[in-house]
């Protein structure tokens, strides 16, 4: 087993839980009525997040490998945090398209590491998850554009 595809699972999997956290307290905090749609979609996107959380982990384990947990955690995501001003949708905003590049590019990495170490399974679930990572890049560009508009 690649040491690579290993260390770039455990990456991508506290990623996710980090993700999970901060799309989930964003979602809390914003406020006002132009927030209700951006709290509606990182609502939607935890569960898809802790699905790939939990999806990794079980590509950990198969390939006998311990997913890390909370004492191995180490915050990321400097952008993603709650803004101050609880009506800055903007910057929850920001802070998700920062994410979901960085999830993109861990992606890409796992799929190059994964052929390399001639693991398809592997190389499978992060072509399906770097799907899912786009599509949430898309729909927060979008968002963008309406609020740049404004």
């Amino acid at each position: 087993m690649s040491e690579e595809v290993t260390r770039l699972l455990r990456k991508a999997y506290q990623d996710e839980h980090e993700t999970v956290m901060n799309y989930m307290t964003n979602a809390i905090v914003l406020d006002g009525v132009r927030a209700e749609e951006i709290k509606e979609s990182l609502q939607t996107d935890i569960q898809e997040e802790l699905g790939h959380a939990e999806q990794l982990g079980q590509r950990l384990k198969q390939l006998d490998e311990r997913p890390p947990a909370s004492g191995e955690f180490e915050a990321h995501q400097h952008s993603l945090q709650p803004p101050e001003d609880s009506t800055d949708v903007l910057s929850v905003i920001d802070g998700v398209l920062d994410a979901e590049e960085d999830a993109i590019a861990t992606y890409r990495a796992l799929i190059d590491a994964a052929e390399e170490a001639n693991d398809p399974v592997t190389e499978d679930l992060a072509v399906t998850i770097l799907a899912d990572e786009e599509a949430h890049r898309t729909e927060f560009r979008g968002f963008k554009k309406e609020y740049q508009r404004d």
